[in-house]
Order: structure tokens, then sequence, then C-alpha cells
């Protein structure tokens, strides 16, 4: 599955991909990952920009539609990579370093309305227009990119929850899904992916970005719903159904509007990305 889903349902899982290794792009795909991010920023060395382009654009298809993060508004490569992106296997544009409205309303203008733009919160500007960048026309998903935030603020990552916070708070007020957290660099730590992933969920993010395959499973499982809280979710819907308006109590506890609308979510995305595995 690529792009923001199917059946309503928002990727949970974002997986670069160097723009230089085109040979990866399907084995990406086979992954499982929700989303496939080709990188033609922070992947791809100076010199190699122009040729990255090139390999991206002849590995482009309508079939397998993917993502492109492109290179940041105000460098040689931003135009000739937008330009890219007006191509009908283009999904979506990742824009890194995301801090005026105008730079998205740009790139709308120019690959039109097929194309979804998400933008890479990374700096303390970004984030300070992260609700004019969320209400633009064209963005379908705010993203967090936490290392280069990291960089910016001078701050470790365990010491960001303030501004995780502050980016859920904006894509809730922009009417935006929940949005996707930053990835995490351990590739090999198990332990900390899942505990990033976790920390994600239980902010109010809706996904993450991944660095490598072997973290798609892991953050895929994080994301879908327990089989705790689909029983839940059943119950409540039934409870309510039963009610006919009349309030209803479900294990003990009152079951008002925000209540079942929770639960109601929760049934529409295992529905999307089906039950966890028993």
């Amino acid at each position: 599955m690529n792009g923001e889903g199917s059946a309503g349902a928002f990727a949970r899982s974002y997986l670069f991909v160097p723009g230089t290794r085109p040979e990866r792009f399907a084995k990406a795909f086979a992954a499982g990952a929700h989303a496939v991010i080709v990188d033609l920023e922070d992947a791809v060395p100076p010199a190699e920009k122009e040729k990255a382009r090139g390999s991206v654009a002849a590995a482009l298809s309508p079939t397998q539609p993917l993502f492109v993060r492109i290179n940041a508004a105000g460098t040689p490569w931003f135009d000739d990579d937008v330009g890219l992106c007006r191509h009908e296997g283009v999904a979506g544009i990742v824009v890194p370093k995301a801090e005026e409205a105008v730079v998205i309303e740009h790139i709308r203008r120019t690959v039109g309305e097929r194309v979804a733009i998400l933008p890479l919160i990374e700096t303390a500007r970004g984030l300070w227009n992260a609700l004019a960048i969320g209400r633009s026309q064209g963005v379908k998903r705010l993203l967090f990119g936490s290392i280069d935030f990291q960089v910016d603020l001078r701050l470790a990552d365990e010491d960001l929850v303030a501004y995780r916070s502050q980016l859920v708070l904006v894509s809730r007020v922009a009417e935006l899904p929940s949005p996707v957290d930053g990835v995490t660099t351990a590739i090999d730590d198990a332990e900390a992916l899942r505990r990033d992933t976790s920390r994600a969920r239980a902010l109010g993010f809706g996904g993450k970005l991944c660095i490598h395959p072997k973290q798609v499973g892991l953050v895929n499982a994080a994301f879908r719903p327990t089989d705790d809280e689909i029983a839940w979710a059943e119950r409540v819907v039934a409870a309510a159904v039963q009610g006919d308006g009349a309030a209803v109590a479900v294990d003990g506890k009152m079951v008002d509007r925000p209540v079942l609308l929770k639960a109601r979510e929760i049934l529409s995305t295992a529905a999307a990305w089906g039950r966890p595995p028993g």
C-alpha cells in the first residue's frame, strides 16, 4: 500500500529510499511500508543531485506511485525537483525545511491538485508557522523532522515532547490527520524503535518515518489497534446502538459522544489495516 492509504486510512509507516538507488525502490514497496519516499535531499550528495533526479524520473510509474522528498526551497535543485513531481508516478511531495506557506503555495501551483504535499517541520521557524503551512492548499499531512529540529534548537530528542505535542495540536486545528513522527536512527536497536514509536502514538502521532526496511514491521504493528482496543471499541459501539441515544455504560464507564467517536476511529483503523496478528 502506498500514498495516503485507502478506505479512508492514512499511512502509518513511511520508508525513505535514496534517489541514487533505484534498484531498491521495488524492495522498499515489498517491505510492507504504507508509503515509500524516494529521497533527493539528505541521501544524495550535491555532485549526484542531477543524476539522482534522472534515475528517479526513469523509475517513476503510475502503477506504483511514490513520494519524493525534494531539495529545499532556495537550493539550486528545488525548481527542477518540483518539476519532476508533475509526473503521474508521484503520489506526493515531501517538502524539507518547510518554513513558509508561500513555498507550499508555489509548489501546488506548479504540480496541480493531484499531488499531495507533506511538509517536513524541521526548524523552530517551521513550527512557528506550522498552522499557516498546514492550512495551505494541497497539504495532506505534517511530518516532524526531529533530527534537524534537535540541531536547530540545540536539544536532545527526549527534550522535544512539548514540540511534538505542539505539532499534534496544530494538525488538529488545521483539520489534518495526525502528524508523522521523525526517524529513529538506531537501525539495529529494536527496543529504541519500540520506545520511540510508543511515545509517538501516546503523544497523538499517527505514523512514523523509517530509514530501513527492518523498522517497518514494528512501526506498523505499534500504530495498529490491539485486540483489546478493538474489543473495547466494539463493545462501545454495540452499547451505543442498543441504547438508541440513551445514556449507556461500558466496563463501568459512561459512554458519551467523544468516547463513541474514539471507538469508531479505532474500528475504522482496524478495518483499513487489518487486525493485529493473534
